[in-house]
């Protein structure tokens, strides 16, 4: 068995969840959040308002708040599971009948998009974004409707200019929405499309632009990265290497 909980510097997320269990069994309980869970070994049967389910590795689990549920491995080899417990209002109280109804679904853009958020936690304003994209397609998968296209073609670059005046300390998604007064998927899909990148990937660019500049004044890496607003200097070189190819020594030398 093995348990790793934390909670992220993510709107929306209370908690994350990564567990391995063989024997353990849940009893019937209920959380105060939407459970989003992913399975990358194994299977789980159980419970959700006294019928019985299944989860598995090829699935998207969603489990509504304050709907009564219990867990055990379907196989003697047990599983391992990565959970998102999400806030009440992240998506609408209607979905709950329907997630009761039909918790997994099979949906690998889907399954794709939760396995890339939990890989993005570290970064608030991607996870933001990538989280937003997820409860719209989980919204309208119970909703039986299609995402409404964006039509304000000034929305975009309102938005970089939000993002270019925040630097370096940045600005996150929801700050973002409500300056702009729409929804943080419009801006999202707007901003991707019209310049052929997400918000946090164009943010983070720019935050290698600055420390670039720092470096090439001669300050040192550690003083650069807190500059140019990442979190330290290993922050820095990750994201350095991504954009430029060598870590921010060798651009120095």
């Amino acid at each position: 068995m093995s348990v790793t909980a934390w909670k992220p510097d993510v709107d929306g997320i209370k908690e994350v969840f990564h567990a391995s269990f063989t024997t353990h069994v849940y009893p019937a309980h209920t959380h105060d959040a939407w459970t989003l869970m992913l399975l990358d070994t194994g299977a789980v049967r159980y419970e959700l308002d006294r019928h019985e389910h299944g989860a598995l590795v090829d699935g998207v689990t969603l489990l509504p708040p304050h709907v009564p549920h219990d867990g055990r491995s379907a196989y003697p080899t047990g599983f391992h599971k990565r959970v998102l417990y999400l806030d009440g209002d992240v998506l609408p109280a209607d979905l709950i009948g329907k997630a009761v109804d039909t918790p997994m679904l099979v949906d690998p853009l889907l399954r794709q998009r939760v396995h890339q958020l939990h890989l993005a936690l570290e970064e608030p304003l991607e996870a933001s974004s990538r989280l937003a994209l997820i409860t719209e397609r989980l919204t309208h998968h119970f909703a039986g409707t299609s995402p409404q296209a964006w039509a304000d073609p000034t929305l975009a670059d309102r938005l970089r200019q939000l993002l270019d005046a925040s630097l370096p300390d940045g600005i996150t998604l929801a700050e973002a929405a409500t300056e702009l007064q729409t929804s943080q998927t419009h801006l999202v899909r707007a901003f991707s499309r019209r310049f052929g990148l997400p918000p946090h990937r164009y943010l983070t660019g720019r935050r290698v632009d600055l420390a670039r500049g720092y470096l090439v004044e001669g300050r040192p890496a550690a003083e650069a990265a807190v500059l140019a607003g990442f979190h330290d200097q290993s922050h820095l070189t990750r994201h350095f290497r991504r954009v430029l190819g060598t870590s921010p020594g060798r651009f120095v030398r």
